[in-house]
Formats: C-alpha cells, sequence, structure tokens
C-alpha cells in the first residue's frame, strides 16, 4: 500500500475527540490525528520515538517538563519512554505523527477496524 488517500481510511475515535488514522509499514507508523477544540491526549509514554508536525490549529504540547502551545508548522520529536500529552487548543487541531518501531496497540486497532485495501 504505497500510496495512501488519508480521505480513504475510516478514522477511529481513540478517546473523546480524537480520531486517527493510522496506515504503517515494516518500520514506521503514520498517524494522522484530528482533535477537537479542548480534546486531550493524556499524559502517557511509550516505548516508540515519535516525532510530528502539527499541521492545523493550536495545541498545547507537555513533553516531559516542558509545556509549550504550539502553532501550525510546528514539528517536535518526543524520546523512547518520555511522558507527554497534548490539548487542542482555540480551535480543532489536525496533527501528523510518525512513530518508530510501528506501535504494537495502534497495529491491532488499525488491522481489527480498517479493512484492507489493494490500492
Amino acid at each position: 500500500m504505497p500510496h495512501i488517500n488519508i480521505n480513504d481510511v475510516e478514522p477511529l475515535e481513540i478517546l473523546p475527540g480524537c480520531r486517527m488514522r493510522t496506515p504503517y509499514g515494516e518500520n514506521l507508523m503514520l498517524s494522522y490525528l484530528e482533535m477537537d477544540e479542548g480534546a486531550v491526549v493524556p499524559l502517557h509514554s511509550h516505548p516508540h520515538e515519535q516525532g510530528g508536525m502539527l499541521l492545523e490549529g493550536r495545541m498545547e504540547l507537555t513533553i516531559g517538563e516542558e509545556v509549550r502551545v504550539c502553532e501550525a508548522g510546528e514539528l517536535f520529536i518526543i524520546p523512547p519512554g518520555t511522558p507527554h500529552k497534548a490539548v487542542a487548543v482555540g480551535g480543532p487541531a489536525r496533527v501528523l505523527d510518525v512513530f518508530s518501531p510501528v506501535r504494537e496497540d495502534y497495529a491491532e486497532l488499525y488491522n481489527k477496524y480498517i479493512p484492507a485495501t489493494d490500492g
């Protein structure tokens, strides 16, 4: 599946107000995350390295001890095992995250709920 139209992938609501689409390959996973205003991804950590870009909106992002309000176009990198949290502020937000290696928990959801396509 080298070419993916994000609109062809059914979103999953993983948390209230947070919908994601998570296509993945052998070594990395993309996560297209849409957050409603005020939606929260609570403080958590995982063994995967995570990078991302805020595509649209504003987001209060906590990485470790640092809290910052990010604007569209800002990039971030979260080292493995680092606690982090995100809150959409002032309206909805769209984020593209990249995980390496693939997050097994998200891959399981993707395989379970999103039918495979041939194109």
